[in-house]
């Protein structure tokens, strides 16, 4: 009768020229492939820790859903003369909460697909676009409709998905704008 292999821990170790090996330390670029329910562009890359940081606890990890960066030359083209809704995350790198919402704004970029478009303006990157719409908070989502913010729409702070869900919804279903 064969017997099963063994599943030691040094035969589940990654290769040593691995991009996941763990001999190159805090400077892991890994791309990660998401669940089969998660279409093939949605990926996720470890980004490097600052020089001289904790590796572990500084590693940023982006993911790359639907989601789009851009910065104050693309906002109008982006948000204001965007046929779809338009729900602005407004983030920075240093901002705990907003790491923490990353996941539940990639998760609603593909739930809502084709219902509302989500972009991400990095708050230290544009604050022209931070003054002009008095961003006191981060994370902060608005919502925009025909050029405009929708009433109401501001949030800020983290939210679960549930939350999240229960926040577009309603936005969503009215067109009514500021």
């Amino acid at each position: 009768m064969a017997s099963a292999p063994s599943t030691t821990a040094s035969t589940l170790a990654a290769p040593p020229h691995s991009p996941l090996s763990p001999a190159r330390g805090p400077r892991l670029h890994a791309t990660l492939r998401l669940s089969p329910a998660h279409p093939a562009s949605a990926r996720c890359c470890v980004a490097p820790a600052a020089p001289g940081g904790l590796a572990r606890s500084r590693a940023r990890v982006r993911c790359f859903a639907a989601v789009k960066s851009i910065g104050q030359s693309e906002f109008a083209a982006e948000v204001l003369e965007s046929e779809l809704p338009v729900l602005v995350d407004f983030v920075a790198d240093w901002c705990g909460p907003c790491r923490l919402i990353a996941p539940v704004v990639d998760w609603a970029a593909v739930e809502f697909d084709g219902r509302v478009k989500i972009v991400k303006i990095d708050h230290d990157a544009n604050p022209q676009l931070i003054e002009e719409y008095k961003v006191f908070g981060l994370p902060a989502l608005i919502l925009f409709k025909n050029g405009q913010e929708v009433p109401g729409s501001r949030r800020e702070g983290a939210i679960t998905k549930d939350k999240f869900k229960q926040y577009l919804e309603p936005l969503l279903a009215t067109s009514t704008v500021s």
